[in-house]
């Protein structure tokens, strides 16, 4: 028997309506994932294979189930043996190292509360998360920036007992790989509930600190659907999501609903991300499966990959931000495959999704997952026709399935839902098939005459302009139309005549979508202000603008 055949009342469907009606979940009375999935596997098929790690030094591990099992018990026990116990919070900074894997599930074990964290975040980042979570403990990778920011960080992490290094040794420093090989197994498992805290991430939002999404302890449950339905992972096959274990994306893809549905991870983990040596990487593993951001597959666009090097993927998915038709056709005339795009957001599992079950449409972001009933409702709550802009609500079919348990910032709980209403703060239409088109953040959304126009579409067609290497559309005021649209570019070059320029760009999107979307403003600037996940921050850009900083 399957694991997920435990947690699913049924595993196929013959068509997505059927999908869409008949995709139940089966909720288990105490769900641990260390006992449940690893160790399940590891009783049952003790030479499965659960993880293949390398890197750009030629440093090569596998590790069946059977090792996952012992190395996390072993880590639980040193965890247990420096004081961390069940509720704690532990923030992980690891990058794609094999120990995020294992401390994860030897937290899971004992109950402690993950914190993924990125490598990118800088002292005021760190401290600000240390405090908001009251951090028990940092595990980090013997990365140069990562430890100058740590130490920077550490006397005003008031709640840090302890830092701890994985990768490499460092001085001064207890050393993961070598406290949990020294350390005995730990046989034991937490006493918690399903509704008990499992994972905590900190949203990236646009403006303001960011907001911890906690998670409960079916999290991986949800993603059963994520990794069968979207991504299509194989039993005994392999799987990659290039992610940073920082960030929400990672769990959706690396680890939870792909080892329920017994296919095991490559952890690529370069210092540097580099698209040939990524080519290289699956070339080399030969991923049944794979997921990336369309940056990636942009990247390898542009540097150059052949159809033979991706002749062992069968499905190719993308997500975390927006994927342009040009950029899908353009791969699909490489390698004959069209990419399946997701929507979703770090408070849950994927709201939209090209399924397996549905033909695509280039650029939409498929239909809506069984996991919820969804509706597009404008600002009065009435539910949207066809064809029409508002706002992507949802309602879960299960209670903190799907979606996060709670939210948590300044000092207290916030409550997700809305009179029983979860708000994704995203803008989307439904076509006359059902398939989802998005639009932006609602508070993004550009109104010009009349006109709602969404910042992606028209950032989708400049994108493709041969002289542009990335832009962002904001909304300015205009007395006479309200608001007008203004464009900000990064050249992949510089251009000798700039007013050129601008009624070039001017012209091209007028020409390549409606009239009315065009930038009536056009202004340049050599790096576009984003988050440390990668996402555009459009509210500093508008507040550069208007300030004239730009």
């Amino acid at each position: 028997m399957k694991l997920i055949e435990r947690y699913l009342e049924r595993t196929e469907f013959t068509s997505y309506e059927d999908f869409l009606e008949n995709y139940r979940l089966v909720i288990p009375e105490s769900f641990d994932f260390a006992r449940d999935v690893v160790d399940e596997w590891a009783r049952m098929e003790p030479e499965k294979l659960a993880l293949i790690y390398c890197n750009d030094e030629n440093e090569e591990r596998y590790f069946t189930f059977t090792e996952i099992s012992l190395l996390s018990k072993k880590a639980a026990s040193y965890f247990l043996s420096i004081g961390i116990k069940a509720g704690d919070r532990v923030i992980t900074m690891l990058r794609r190292r094999w120990e995020y894997w294992v401390a994860a599930v030897a937290l899971h074990r004992i109950g402690a509360v993950v914190v993924p964290v990125s490598i990118q975040m800088e002292t005021k980042d760190i401290i600000y998360r240390a405090n908001s979570c009251s951090a028990k403990a940092i595990i980090a990778v013997n990365d140069e920036f990562v430890i100058s920011q740590m130490e920077a960080a550490r006397h005003d992490c008031h709640t840090v007992k302890n830092i701890i290094i994985a990768g490499e040794k460092r001085e001064g420093y207890p050393y993961f790989d070598e406290e949990m090989e020294k350390s005995a197994p730990y046989e034991g498992f937490s006493d918690l509930k399903n509704e008990d805290d499992m994972i905590i991430y900190f949203t990236s939002g646009t403006t303001g600190y960011p907001k911890q999404a906690i998670h409960n302890r079916l999290y991986p449950i949800g993603h059963i659907i994520t990794a069968k339905y979207l991504q299509q992972v194989e039993d005994n096959g392999l799987h990659i999501t290039q992610a940073d274990s920082g960030w929400a994306k990672f769990g959706w893809g690396n680890i939870y609903g792909q080892w329920l549905c017994g296919t095991a991870m490559l952890a690529y983990d370069p210092e540097k991300f580099r698209a040939k040596n990524f080519v290289n990487a699956i070339k080399k593993y030969k991923p049944v499966t794979v997921c990336v951001p369309p940056t990636i597959y942009r990247m390898m666009l542009r540097d150059g990959f052949t159809k033979e090097d991706m002749a062992s993927v069968k499905v190719f998915v993308s997500a975390g931000e927006s994927l342009t038709r040009e950029v899908n056709q353009a791969f699909y005339d490489i390698v004959g495959k069209y990419i399946r795009e997701g929507y979703g957001q770090s408070e849950g599992t994927p709201i939209f999704g090209n399924w397996k079950y549905i033909d695509l449409k280039l650029s939409s972001m498929g239909k809506i997952s069984p996991l919820y009933d969804l509706k597009i409702i404008d600002k009065s709550g009435k539910e949207c026709n066809t064809g029409e802009t508002g706002e992507i609500v949802l309602i879960p079919k299960y209670e903190h399935i799907g979606l996060l348990k709670t939210y948590f910032y300044e000092g207290k709980e916030h409550n997700v839902l809305r009179n029983g209403i979860y708000h994704t703060g995203d803008e989307a239409y439904l076509d006359e098939d059902g398939y989802g088109w998005y639009l932006g953040r609602n508070d993004d959304i550009i109104k010009s005459s009349g006109y709602r126009i969404g910042p992606y579409e028209i950032e989708s067609v400049l994108n493709t302009h041969p002289a542009v290497k990335e832009s962002a559309i904001i909304g300015l005021p205009d007395e006479i139309r309200g608001q007008v649209v203004c464009a900000v570019v990064v050249l992949n070059n510089e251009c000798g005549d700039r007013q050129a320029m601008i009624e070039e760009l001017k012209e091209y999107v007028k020409t390549n979508t409606a009239p009315y979307k065009y930038p009536r403003v056009v202004k340049f600037t050599e790096e576009l202000p984003k988050t440390t996940s990668g996402k555009l921050m459009r509210g500093k850009v508008r507040e550069d603008v208007l300030s004239a900083r730009l």
